[in-house]
C-alpha cells in the first residue's frame, strides 16, 4: 500500500493512493475534511467493513448498517482522540441480536485495524442497535 500527499494551496492538500484515487482535505477554518475527520472515518469504514461481512458470514440478512461515530480530544497540542465511540445502526430480517454484539465488538476488538491501531492509545467503545 502506497500514499502520496501534496500542498495544493494555503491549508489544501490532496492525497492520492497507489490505486489512483484521489482526497482533498484541508485544515484551519476550511470546509474542507480534516486528517483527523479522516481518521475517523476511517475506523467508522473499516469496523462497517467487518460487522457487514460478519453478519453475513454468519447467515444474517442484513440490509443497512450506519456507523455513527463520536469522540472526545485533548484540550491541547496534539489534540489526540481520547476516546471514540462506534454506534451501529443496523437493519435486516430477522437480525439475531446476540450475533450483532459478537459481531460488533470483534470487530473493535479483533479485526478492524484502524480502530486496534488507535486503541493503543485511544478509549473505543462500541454501542448498537436494531432498527
Amino acid at each position: 500500500m502506497k500514499a502520496e500527499v501534496k500542498w495544493l494551496e494555503d491549508l489544501k492538500f490532496v492525497g492520492k493512493t497507489d490505486k489512483k484515487q484521489e482526497i482533498i482535505f484541508g485544515a484551519g477554518d476550511s470546509a474542507l475534511v480534516s486528517p483527523m475527520e479522516m481518521v475517523l472515518m476511517a475506523a467508522g469504514g473499516c469496523s462497517s467493513v467487518d460487522v457487514v461481512d460478519g453478519l453475513k458470514q454468519l447467515g444474517q440478512r442484513v440490509s443497512t448498517c450506519s456507523a455513527k461515530l463520536t469522540t472526545e480530544r485533548r484540550d491541547t497540542a496534539p489534540r489526540i482522540f481520547t476516546k471514540v465511540n462506534i454506534h451501529f445502526e443496523i437493519s435486516g430480517d430477522g437480525l439475531d441480536t446476540d450475533i450483532v454484539e459478537k459481531v460488533t465488538a470483534d470487530s473493535l476488538q479483533k479485526y478492524c485495524s484502524v480502530c486496534l491501531m488507535l486503541g493503543a492509545g485511544v478509549e473505543m467503545t462500541h454501542s448498537w442497535e436494531v432498527i
